[in-house]
């Protein structure tokens, strides 16, 4: 059943919409950036959901149902709900292609817009793009952690509700897992799946052996068996190498097993080992049970014999960090005339002070190592830097730390989205968001993708922006 998200939003941006609909400057241009503050928890983020959110700016439209309830809650004029049935999106959008390594105070999204169509927007886009950064964030750090060996994503039975099991799905895949267990994702997003079977099935036989064998007539080319039903290493293990010798002789051989509990690390190496020494020594050993990247680190560091991971509940529900934390804020006005009037919140915990102005974000690598070595967001207006002089960035907040660019390339993070309403962007399949995830992570040096302590990446402001961000504060504060 297709479904209508228009009303996927809070009152307040309703009731907003009316007021703004009352005022003579209603159709003013407000201009909004999308992104997420720092935490002490974040590091970086894998900026995704933006095909989701693309979609649902696409097709807003209030409906009779809609605008009938609506009516029902009498708190709206008859004159905005009729200005309701004709709405649509007209305005521009903004955004980092999926994939993209973004960092707090960055902008991932803006919105340029009537100001009545920009407001009602954010709670939607806040819950799309929040929650895929955040899983694919999460399966960025288990990929790391995993270095060459498979993952595979199925938390779909602990995932909070049907819609969180099937773009956390996709977030992970773009993340860094190899497949999914969730069909439906597989089917919606054209992602590899994966599963063999679970404990019922063994239990559900008179033995161990009896319920391996069956497994295997039925799937001889997919014989991955769960070994930790009973006993793993005086039964499982010796009853499912029974049943590999058993398979070869048939014509075909075993992908390995599948350990679900227990010292994780000591029986991988039992089992490969017995597995070996019966002259299986190419069969995998998969783990799962309440992984993590920090579970998977340990063990890799312990020298476990594990090749595949199977990760679920912490990764679809991000469980060490369930929310991005991400935010919606106006940063600039725009009148007929095409005057910019920058805005600006201003509080007492300087993390939430906001950058004003209409920006985008500039990554600096250095052309000797092809790496990223420091972002910095940037007024519109300035247009174009010259790369033929040096750069220097300056902290946006300890002033006195500079850094100096001499050979070096500049890549603009967004990319012009929507405009006037309409798609100019040509939406990328998973295995290029994928792809470009992959090659985005491997342009960042390992030390700020490690677990522990990573080194903070630099992000500041242009020169512009920050005098700019100055004089509105001293002139706040003067008041």
């Amino acid at each position: 059943m297709e479904r209508n998200l228009t009303l996927l939003t809070d009152l307040y941006q309703l009731t907003m919409m009316q007021g703004y609909y009352d005022q003579p400057n209603k159709d003013e241009i407000a201009v909004f950036d999308l992104f997420f503050r720092q935490n002490g928890m974040i590091t970086y983020s894998l900026a995704c959901g933006l095909e989701q959110a693309v979609d649902y700016i696409l097709n807003l439209k209030f409906g009779e149902e809609e605008v009938e309830y609506l009516k029902g809650l009498k708190i709206f004029s008859q004159d905005f709900l009729n200005f309701l049935k004709n709405f649509k999106f007209t305005g521009d959008v903004y955004a980092v292609p999926e994939g993209t390594v973004v960092f707090p105070g960055e902008p991932i999204l803006t919105v340029k817009a009537p100001v009545i169509e920009a407001q009602l927007i954010e709670t939607a886009l806040l819950n799309i793009i929040n929650h895929q950064t955040l899983i694919a964030t999460k399966a960025a750090k288990i990929r790391y952690a995993a270095k060459n060996d498979s993952v595979l994503e199925f938390g779909l039975r602990r995932a909070q509700g049907p819609d969180a099991g099937i773009y956390g799905a996709r977030a992970a895949v773009i993340g860094g897992c190899n497949s999914t267990s969730n069909v439906l994702a597989g089917k919606m997003f054209d992602i590899p799946v994966a599963g063999t079977h679970a404990h019922s099935w063994v239990m559900n036989f008179k033995d161990e052996y009896t319920a391996f064998k069956e497994y295997v007539k039925v799937y001889p080319d997919n014989a991955l068996l769960l070994v930790d039903t009973f006993d793993t290493l005086k039964s499982g293990v010796p009853n499912a190498i029974k049943v590999f010798k058993e398979l070869r002789e048939s014509g075909h051989e075993p992908v390995g097993i599948r350990l679900d509990s227990g010292d994780l690390a000591y029986l991988s190496k039992q089992v490969k080992k017995m597995m070996a020494d019966a002259g299986f020594p190419n069969a995998k050993v998969c783990a799962s049970g309440d992984l993590d990247e920090y579970s998977v680190n340990s063990l890799k560091q312990q020298g476990a014999q594990i090749e595949i991971w199977g990760i679920g509940t912490k990764l679809i529900t991000s469980a060490d960090m369930p929310a991005l934390g991400g935010v919606y804020k106006l940063s600039a006005i725009i009148d007929k005339d095409g005057t910019i009037t920058p805005k600006i919140k201003v509080s007492n915990n300087v993390a939430k002070i906001t950058n004003p102005g209409f920006k985008n974000v500039y990554r600096v690598y250095d052309n000797k190592t092809g790496k990223a070595e420091a972002d910095f967001i940037f007024l519109r207006s300035e247009g174009e830097y010259d790369t033929n002089k040096p750069l220097k960035l300056t902290h946006q907040f300890d002033r006195w730390k500079t850094i100096t660019f001499d050979d070096y390339t500049l890549r603009p993070l967004q990319r012009d989205i929507i405009v006037n309403g309409k798609l100019v962007y040509d939406l990328p399949k998973l295995k290029e968001i994928k792809a470009y995830a992959e090659k985005e992570l491997d342009s960042f040096w390992d030390e700020y993708k490690r677990l522990d302590s990573p080194h903070l990446y630099k992000v500041d402001l242009s020169d512009e922006l920050y005098a700019l961000k100055s004089d509105m504060l001293a002139k706040i504060r003067s008041k």
